[in-house]
């Protein structure tokens, strides 16, 4: 009977063990969203890609445009909803309202696609730069250093008369 025991003690040690090694993968495991750097180590602030494995909920969020800022300006007009940046910015916070809705952050983003309006400012092609501005200050911060994958195209018009800018994003998180 001791030599029972004692081969039970061994086996539940091994167990032990194999438990305390296993871990570490099961915690690799749990990461669902992976982001791929862009090459040579570009700082941009995007991801060559995102992988979105099983086990993860995924959202797609209608386009976002931003809201009118100047109520006193022509309705329809650039003036009532500023310039790019500022559109821009206004679009991102009513994705990150929608998202946080969901119980979700600009974290959980994995895919954006950004269209863009001529500016009839900078000779109606789509400013790019403005854009970024305000991009720059949801995605690849301190606070929020995830990146999502994203494009960024322009188009001749959007729904909106005066509107710029329109965002649409896929979000995932692990349920």
């Amino acid at each position: 009977m001791s030599s029972m025991n004692g081969r039970l003690k061994r086996v539940v040690a091994a167990g032990a063990v194999t438990l305390l090694v296993s871990v570490p993968l099961l915690a690799a495991d749990q990461k669902r969203v992976e982001r791929l750097a862009l090459p040579d180590g570009n700082d941009f602030p995007i991801s060559s890609a995102v992988t979105v494995k099983a086990g993860t909920d995924t959202y797609f969020l209608s386009g976002a445009l931003a809201p009118v800022i100047n109520k006193d300006a022509p309705k329809g007009s650039g003036a009532a909803y500023g310039d790019t940046e500022t559109q821009t910015v206004g679009a991102l916070n009513a994705i990150k309202a929608t998202l946080a809705r969901l119980g979700l952050t600009m974290s959980d983003v994995v895919k954006m696609t950004v269209f863009l309006v001529g500016d009839p400012a900078k000779d109606n092609k789509m400013d790019f730069a403005g854009m970024m501005a305000g991009y720059k200050q949801f995605f690849a911060t301190a606070d929020q250093p995830n990146k999502p994958s994203r494009s960024a195209v322009q188009v001749a018009a959007l729904a909106a008369p005066g509107a710029l800018v329109e965002i649409e994003v896929i979000a995932a998180k692990s349920h």
